[in-house]
Parts: C-alpha cells; structure tokens; sequence
C-alpha cells in the first residue's frame, strides 16, 4: 500500500497539493492518504471533506509526511520538514528549480526523490499534468478582473441618454496560457483588445479570440519560437524596433496586462519608465511577470505602484486568490502524474524512471541533483557563484 502525506502549506500559499476529489481517487487506487488538520481550510476544504474522502486527518505535518512513499505539496517546503520524509521518498511540488540552488542542493542532499513539476515536458500526453497551465489560466483571468476593479472606469461601451461611454482598451503582452486568458476575460468584459508577442504561431490565436495582434514581423520574428513552444530570447536589433512599437501603442492603453516569461531566466523587461509616464492617468498595468523580476521597470513584487499617475500592480500569486479553483485543477495535475506509478493490480508504487514524464521533472535522486542544468548551477552556487 502506497502511503501519500499532505503538509499544510505556509502562510502565503492558500493552495494545497490534493482535494477531497483526489483524495478519493487514490484511495480507490489503493493509497493510504494522510492530510494535516486544516491544511485544506484556505481553499474551503474542511478535514470533514477529506474524510469522507477516505483520507486520516493527522495532528502535524511531521505526521503527514513520516512513512509516507509521497509526499504532495504546492510550494518547495522547509528542509526540515524535507529531511523528516524517509530516503527514497518522492516529493512532486512546484520546486521553483530556477530560484534558489543552494537551497534545492539542500533539498537534494535529504535522499528524497524530487520533482518538480514546472518542468513537465511540453507533449500531449503530459496536457493533463501540465501545472504551468492550469494556475496560468486562473492568473490570466485574475489580472484582468483585478484591473477592472482597480481601474476606476467601465470597460465595455455603454450607449446611455446622457452619450456614450467608449469602451476601454486593453494591452496584453505576451501570448501564453496566461495571456490568452487575459484576452478572452477582457473581450467578455467588453473591452477592446490588443496583444503582443514574440511567437508568430499565436497571431491566430489572438485573432480567434476577437483582439489585434502588435509586433514587428519581420525574418527574425518568424523564427521565435523553440521546439518546446517557448519564446527565444530576441536580438538587440529587433527588440529595439518591437519596443518602439510598443513604446507608441502603450500610449492610448487603459489596461497593459505583462505575462512574457522565458523559462530560467529573469523576466525581460518590456514596459519602461517612460512609457509608464506616457500612459494616461488613471491607467492600470498588471504585470504577472514579477516574481520574476517583472516586465515593468517599476513594478514591485507584492506591491502595488503608482507612478504619474499610473497604478503598476505587482500582486503575488494570483491562482492563490482563486484557491478553490487552483488546488483543484493542481490536484487534478498531480493525480494525472501519478496514476501511472501505481500497478493497477497490487496498489504498490511501480515508477518507470525511463518514462519521459518523470526523467523530465525528477530533479534529485538518492542525494543529488540529476537533472544536468540545475546540477551546474547547483556546483556553481556552492563554489560561491550567482544562482
């Protein structure tokens, strides 16, 4: 039997890495699931909930990971708590693999298997795993209804006796999962809508989403995308061009929503002082980039800041403040990768470490970090280089 563990999470994450609905689920597959009292309190999942699921509430996160086979979380928890799993563990979170190496060295050196699933590989067998997507999704929609209620406009057009109100206009740089959300929040909210990004195959989408699509499309951009479906990192020469376009677009936008991320490396930046001080009061950018450093030169990591004028939002973790859906949709992720580990018949762990899905984000196995970009990183780190 197949013993999962589920801490609570820390203060500032709402989200929890499995609900009563995947809860039940493993049950059925055989798993004996331990889930720490209140932990699911935040996201509306009561220890009553998990019950009836089929899962023991236990007293302390110590109790929910000791024994256990696997352990389930949103965020990379302490080390302490890490090096109270057995060896051999499995530990599937959102590691953030890119922040941090000495502190996921530390991680590595406990014994416990870890994965990190923000590097699931970008293949349709792996789409119902895909974790990136799923808060992605929910963050989109959080900016724009957070612009709405922070700009202090309507959106749509209105035709009253009194005259027209004109619709806003909203920018949303970077066409993602995040981005398109975005697009399509905004379009329902009667908007008129633009986009913007460095990967020619999105145009369409944009287009079917009814909003504009802004870039220089010259040989350079056609080029822009990766085998894996990330935006490449541009040439000065073309980021030059695209930044005076967006530079003279930005102008006439109420709402500028920033998504654009490239994996591993700080966030690039797109929305300069001087466009913020070109914008019109009253004006609203989002920037979903921030953890990241952010897109906008001003922004501010869980911060909100005003400058001429214009509001820069720099909220943190916005799937968290849609928590119900958020843990649903990540516990539905982490279900999806596990399901195939368990042996239908016996209900024991059976992990095929050749499986494309898990060498793709087992990031440390039996004390150390096996995946080779992060192992570099993790030696130069410990040699007193830049993480």
């Amino acid at each position: 039997m197949i013993a999962i563990g589920v801490p609570a999470e820390s203060a500032e994450e709402p989200r929890i890495g499995l609900s009563p609905e995947t809860a039940k689920k493993l049950v059925k597959l055989g798993a004996k699931v331990r889930v720490r009292t209140g932990a699911g309190l935040r996201s509306h999942f009561s220890d009553e909930d998990y019950k009836a699921a089929g899962a023991d509430i236990v007293a302390t996160d110590a109790d929910a990971v000791k024994d256990a086979d696997i352990v389930l979380t949103v965020r990379r928890p302490l080390l302490a708590l890490v090096k109270s799993m057995k060896q051999g563990a499995m530990l599937i979170a959102m590691l953030d693999p890119h922040s941090d190496a000495e502190g996921l060295q530390a991680l590595a050196k406990s014994g416990v298997s870890l994965f990190a699933m923000e590097l699931m590989p970008r293949i349709s067998r792996a789409q119902g795993m895909d974790v990136l997507s799923s808060q992605a999704n929910l963050a989109g929609y959080k900016a724009v209804v957070d612009a709405a209620a922070a700009f202090e406009r309507a959106l749509p057009m209105m035709m009253t006796a009194a005259g027209t109100v004109p619709a806003a206009r909203v920018f949303v740089m970077g066409v993602g999962v995040a981005g398109l959300q975005a697009i399509a929040t905004a379009r329902r909210l009667g908007a008129i809508v633009t986009a913007t990004d460095v990967r020619p195959a999105v145009k369409e989408q944009v287009a079917s989403l009814g909003a504009k699509f802004i870039a220089v499309e010259d040989e350079e951009f056609k080029q822009a995308e990766t085998a894996a479906g990330y935006a490449k990192e541009m040439s000065d020469e073309y980021k030059k061009k695209q930044a005076a376009l967006v530079a003279d677009h930005v102008k006439s936008q109420d709402i500028v929503i920033t998504t654009a991320l490239i994996p591993g490396r700080p966030a690039p930046k797109l929305i300069s002082k001087a466009m913020i001080e070109s914008m019109r009061r009253g004006s609203i950018i989002v920037d979903l980039a921030v953890e990241r450093g952010g897109n906008a030169e001003l922004a501010k990591a869980g911060e909100v800041v005003e400058h001429n004028g214009v509001r820069i939002m720099g909220k943190l973790n916005l799937p968290g403040a849609v928590p119900v859906n958020a843990s649903s949709l990540y516990a539905r992720n982490l279900l999806a990768f596990l399901e195939p580990m368990v042996d239908k018949k016996t209900g024991a762990l059976a992990v095929n470490w050749d499986d494309e899905l898990v060498k793709g984000t087992l990031i440390a196995r039996d004390g150390a970090i096996v995946n080779a970009m992060l192992a570099e990183r993790a030696g130069a780190a410990a040699k007193g280089g830049k993480t």
